[in-house]
């Protein structure tokens, strides 16, 4: 089994995101985090419109920052995404976030996401059998 599926894209942080002082909106890390979330899954096979094929939508059911430095306009992020494992119907994945020069955290967090069935948006309880076999071919 792996310690860890994990994944790390970098984000040039854009003028529209940073306010008059050039620092950028708090809101904003969450929008890292996505970009880091759907990276990961088209590098690893579980991207958005995978699962919809699948017959699923994940909508984001909770998301948590902390943070601790800011970021400013023209500086680059690394956005690291790490799965979490889970027996549950779910996909949990927690995020750090550097400075890309100086390599300062800047903000951790998490999100989860459930599996709802696209035809009914009936929530999913178990895991989706291409789930299962996407963890089996990860190890996980």
């Amino acid at each position: 089994m792996p310690d860890q599926l994990k994944h790390t894209i970098e984000v040039l942080v854009r003028f529209n995101e940073a306010d008059p002082l050039g620092i950028v909106w708090h809101g904003h890390y969450i929008r890292y985090f996505e970009d880091g979330r759907e990276s990961f899954g088209l590098a690893n096979g579980l991207g958005y419109l995978d699962v919809y094929d699948k017959g699923f939508v994940i909508p984001v059911v909770s998301v948590h920052c902390d943070f601790k430095k800011s970021l400013r306009y023209g500086e680059k992020v690394l956005v690291e995404t790490i799965y979490v494992p889970s027996e549950a119907a779910r996909l949990r994945f927690e995020y750090r976030l550097f400075n890309a020069v100086t390599k300062d955290l800047v903000a951790t967090g998490y999100s989860v996401q459930v599996f709802l069935r696209r035809e009914d948006n009936l929530l999913q309880l178990t895991n989706p059998p291409f789930f299962e076999s996407w963890k089996k071919e990860k190890g996980l």
